[in-house]
């Protein structure tokens, strides 16, 4: 399989429509402004945005297409060494790691539980609101307004699962506030999983490890 590895750019629509031989540009409106009338300094902007997003999308695609390349390859080597020699690579949860002889390149595979919270979770709230009101003045304020971030939805009307985890490490020592814990642990359900792939190597076998940055926001 031959695989790319130079970046050749999308095309990206100029943007420009024909209409009885005279130009035009849709704006953000979706009404067309003929050309002649959009400044200079626009034109400019909107040339250098489709040629920037032109290779934006043409690595989006060749990272798309080298993650599906890495899960067969690694899916491959697992089906020879499960046929040939009887052997599965790493734990219950399906982590595993891959290295070379000299130790010096590794790729893991990390399986992450996707977790959603059911209706118990609804009484875990209504024991930490008993808390907080009991409290009143002796509640700190940040602790306040980490309960309120824990138990607030987002725009998709999902509870903010960070700040629910952040929410069940505080050491309370109140009879209510552990029951209401326990009660955020049993709405917990496991509804699927999503692998991650890591890449990581080092200069020599006693150097640190450091990971190959694929992501472009933590470039």
């Amino acid at each position: 399989m031959t695989r790319e590895t130079n970046i050749v750019p999308f095309e990206v629509p100029s943007g420009i429509t024909e209409v009885h031989d005279k130009s035009y540009m849709a704006d953000a409106k979706g009404a067309l402004v003929p050309v002649e009338l959009i400044k200079v300094q626009h034109l400019l902007e909107d040339a250098a945005v489709r040629k920037i997003m032109g290779f934006a999308l043409a690595l989006s695609a060749q990272i798309t297409r080298f993650r599906g390349h890495t899960f067969t390859d690694l899916g491959e080597l697992d089906a020879d060494l499960a046929q040939k020699y009887g052997l599965t690579k790493g734990g219950p949860k399906g982590n595993r790691t891959y290295s070379t002889h000299d130790g010096l390149f590794a790729v893991e595979v990390r399986v992450q539980d996707q977790i959603d919270f059911g209706p118990e979770l609804q009484i875990a709230k209504a024991l930490v609101d008993e808390c907080l009101n009991e409290w009143a003045i002796d509640a700190r304020p940040e602790l306040r307004a980490l309960v309120t971030r824990a138990f607030n939805t987002d725009k998709e009307g999902k509870i903010n699962r960070s700040e629910i985890f952040m929410m069940m490490r505080l050491d309370v020592e109140d009879a209510r506030w552990n029951e209401a814990m326990s009660a955020v642990k049993d709405a917990m359900r496991v509804v699927g999983s999503k692998s991650y792939l890591r890449f990581r190597m080092r200069e020599s076998f006693d150097a640190a490890w450091q990971t190959i940055t694929i992501d472009l926001a933590a470039a």
